[in-house]
Order: structure tokens, then C-alpha cells, then sequence
């Protein structure tokens, strides 16, 4: 991890929190809300400045920012005061829209990054243009058990709804097993109706590496990109990871027109040596060959879209819009599978050091061009901050949920929690908080060890 990757890291949850901290205070000050003091990062000051009977600040450390809607005295306690300006001294209404401000301000953040990214580069549809054959989806319109027709979207999965290609790609690879029966639901471009598709694997035995790649080969390093590696490969004990490009097995090269015929020549429990590049650098080792079952491809090709005209312009703002839907989608849905067991449970919730090394694996990465890595950087930063909306939600003491729900606990009754009460939910709330930020390092520290 190098010390670039944790600068931009930084920077950018530094400015997710400057962005959702303004948010409070924007609306604030719309609703004629007094603020004392704007702070932009935290620590020492660099710059300040007065306006309007308040402060504002940049700060030197990039860890965050903060409002304060509260006056303090010589000892640093609370002035109280019945000034009907002061937020605690607001409408229930008033002061509910300030805790949903910061939130919300995350979530148009996130948002309009993916649409300033779908709008500037491309954006991938639900939208089926064509069919990779001898997939099981190649199988079903063969035989014709479907009235499929380029141009069809897909709806659901087995159930599931899909808002973004993302959800199709997350069931693709980690919801449903490529080796089960899924029945995907279409909308006909043409009539509007639904109808479904069953999706019957073929499972074979076939020699093979352990792994799935890109289909074209990959110019600079005339190899395979690397997409998953089976766990059964090298008998368990797997040699490449995602992301390395595989070059050659026994010194012939991938690209070479009869591979796959020289790899029918290798018998199961063959020791073959792989040639393969990891973030720039080449390494050779020994692999032992085995027969893996494999079930073929799904097979729905989805379109790519770039901005023209009105119409896939829309269709990016869209896209963006769901977002968030297919966010919140696949992170229950990878809940789920922690606690079916099909996925360990560090791999549940990351902390600052899973976000820090989120970002280094993309501003690291030497196989990432400058543009790209700024566009990975852009999306994880989106994506991240969707992300703090829906964490901001939860009923934790100095988050915004454990506020809304005293303010709106205090609507039904008519008047505020007793101050034993508060503090009793409070303390239940630091407790959560506590386990939850031991529970996120540990999650991030045991990830980096296996690794």
C-alpha cells in the first residue's frame, strides 16, 4: 500500500464528509437555522474567515468536518439559551429535515458521480443485444422455449429483482451458482410483456487451469485477463488471483490458435509450469492440472451505451438513479449469504482500512492507465459514498439515525425522551458502535492477512 494510495483515500472520505456535513448545514441555514461554526477537515487551522456571525474554517487534516449549531461558554459547556433560531429549540419537522440533509446530500453526491461517469465514458444496459453461443441461454432459444428477441430487457433472476446490470453480474458470480437452474425474467422490447427463461446448465468435466478470463487477449501482455480463480485449483492451493494476466503454460502462449488443443495433451495431475504477469511483474510457477466441473455461460450479451443524443442520455441518468437500489440490493444480498455460510463473516462490513485498500488496489494497480484510475478512483468514491447514506441511517449515538429516531419518537409522543431513557438508548447505542468499529478492523486486518 503505498503512501499516494492512502493520500487519496483520504482525501476522498475527507470530502464525502465535508459534502454531508454541508448538507446539514445548507438546509439549515434555508430553514433559518443559527449556525456558529463551519469546519472544513478537522485539526489545526490553516485558513478562517467570518461571515454573517459565523465561522468557517479549512483545516490541515483531511479526516472530516463538522457543524456546530451550539454556542459554548468559558468551560466549554452548552450555552442554553430559548433563542427560537437554535436547531434544538426548532419545529420537530425542521429539525428531522437537518438530520436527513446529511444523508440525502450523500446520496445526490453518489448519484450524480455515476451519471457524470455514464454521461462522460459508457453505462451497460439490462438491455439484451445478443447471445454467446453454446450458452444455456443459446440453449433455450434454440430449442425454442422463448420468445426472446434482441432488444429484450431483463427484469428479474430467479426472483431477484435487477435495477442495474450490477445486480445481473453480482447473481451471476456470487448469488446463484452458474451450475443451478435460474429462470430469468424478460420484458419484450416489442409488446411490454414478461415472460421467462429457464436457464439449464450443462455440466461437463474438462481439464482445466481453475480459472475464467476475458475472452479477447489481452495486448499488452498477449495473455488472459484474469476474472475468477476456482478454489480447486493446484489441487486447493490456488496460484493466480484475479486480476493477473496469464501468458503462457509450458512455455506456449495463450494467444496461440491450438491452446486449447495442446491442453488436451496434458493429463489430470500434470505439473505444469504458468507464466503469468501480477501488477507488472512476471513469475513462473508450478501448477498441478485438474479435471474441474464446469457449467457453461449464462450467455446474455448486454448492451454498452454511450451518450449521443436525448434518449441515451436519459437512459445514463437512469442508470445512475438505480444506483443506489442495486447498492443496497447486493449488500443484503452478500448479508444473506454470511449468514448462510457461503461467505466468510469478515467479508460482511469493511472499516477505514478496507477502504484504504479498496482505493490503493485501483491507484497501485501499474496495469490501470492514469484515466483509468482516476475513473476507478470517481466510482469507488460514489459508490462509497451511497454507501455513508445508508450507514449515517443507523441508530448510532453521532450518527444521523439515532437523531431521527429520538426526533421522531418525540413526534408520536408529543414531547422528548426523559433524559434516563436517552441516555440508556445512548448507551446502548456506544456499545453497538464500539463492537461495530472493532468488528470492521478486525474484518479488514484478517483480509489483509489472508490475502
Amino acid at each position: 500500500m503505498s503512501v499516494w494510495s492512502i493520500v487519496v483515500a483520504l482525501l476522498m472520505i475527507g470530502v464525502l464528509v465535508t459534502i454531508h456535513e454541508l448538507g446539514h448545514f445548507w438546509v439549515a441555514r434555508l430553514l433559518k437555522i443559527k449556525a456558529y461554526e463551519v469546519s472544513i477537515f478537522v485539526g489545526p487551522k490553516l485558513i478562517d474567515w467570518r461571515r454573517n456571525d459565523i465561522e468557517y474554517s479549512i483545516r490541515a487534516l483531511p479526516f472530516g468536518a463538522y457543524v456546530r449549531f451550539n454556542d459554548f461558554d468559558e468551560n466549554g459547556n452548552v450555552i442554553v439559551s430559548d433563542d427560537p433560531t437554535l436547531l434544538e429549540n426548532s419545529p420537530r419537522w425542521k429539525r428531522l429535515i437537518v438530520a436527513l440533509a446529511g444523508p440525502f446530500m450523500n446520496l445526490i453526491l453518489g448519484v450524480l458521480v455515476f451519471c457524470v461517469l455514464f454521461c462522460s465514458f459508457s453505462y451497460q444496459t439490462l438491455e439484451v443485444i445478443d447471445i454467446m453461443p453454446g450458452s444455456q441461454f443459446a440453449e433455450a432459444y434454440l430449442t425454442g422455449e422463448t420468445p426472446f428477441e434482441p432488444g429484450d430487457t431483463m427484469v428479474s433472476i430467479n426472483g431477484h429483482r435487477l435495477f442495474t446490470s450490477y445486480d445481473y453480474n453480482f447473481e451471476d458470480d456470487l448469488g446463484i451458482s452458474r451450475g443451478e437452474t435460474a429462470v430469468l425474467t424478460m420484458r419484450s422490447h416489442v409488446t411490454g410483456d414478461l415472460y421467462d427463461i429457464t436457464l439449464t446448465p450443462q455440466i461437463v468435466q474438462k481439464p482445466m487451469i481453475g480459472i475464467e478470463h476475458y475472452p479477447l487477449i489481452d495486448e499488452r501482455y498477449n495473455g488472459w485477463e484474469i476474472i475468477t480463480v476456482f478454489e480447486e485449483q493446484n489441487n486447493g492451493d490456488p496460484i493466480l488471483k484475479v486480476g493477473d494476466f496469464l501468458t503462457e503454460v509450458n512455455g506456449k502462449s495463450v494467444a496461440d490458435e491450438d491452446f486449447d488443443e495442446f491442453m488436451y495433451t496434458l493429463t489430470e495431475g500434470d505439473t505444469m509450469t504458468l507464466t503469468y504477469i501480477r501488477n507488472g511483474i512476471e513469475y513462473e510457477e508450478e501448477c498441478v492440472k485438474t479435471m474441474i466441473k464446469y457449467a457453461n455461460e449464462r450467455g446474455p450479451v448486454l448492451a454498452n451505451r454511450s451518450v449521443t443524443d436525448l434518449h441515451s442520455f436519459a437512459g445514463a441518468v437512469r442508470t445512475a438513479a438505480n444506483m443506489p437500489f442495486s447498492i443496497i440490493n447486493i449488500s443484503v444480498r452478500a448479508v444473506g449469504r454470511v449468514f448462510s455460510g457461503q461467505e466468510e463473516v469478515y467479508n460482511m462490513v469493511s472499516g477505514p482500512i478496507g477502504m484504504t485498500t479498496m482505493v490503493s488496489e485501483v491507484v497501485d494497480d501499474v496495469d490501470f492507465s492514469v484515466l483509468e484510475k482516476v475513473v476507478n478512483v470517481v466510482m469507488t468514491a460514489g459508490i462509497i459514498s451511497i454507501g455513508l447514506m445508508f450507514t449515517n441511517l443507523l441508530p448510532i449515538p453521532g450518527l444521523d439515525g439515532m437523531q431521527l429516531i429520538l426526533i421522531i419518537v418525540e413526534m408520536i409522543m408529543g414531547h422528548p425522551l426523559s433524559k434516563k431513557s436517552e441516555g440508556i438508548l445512548n448507551a446502548i447505542g456506544y456499545i453497538m458502535l464500539i463492537c461495530l468499529v472493532i468488528f470492521a478492523f478486525a474484518s479488514d486486518i484478517i483480509r489483509i492477512i489472508l490475502e
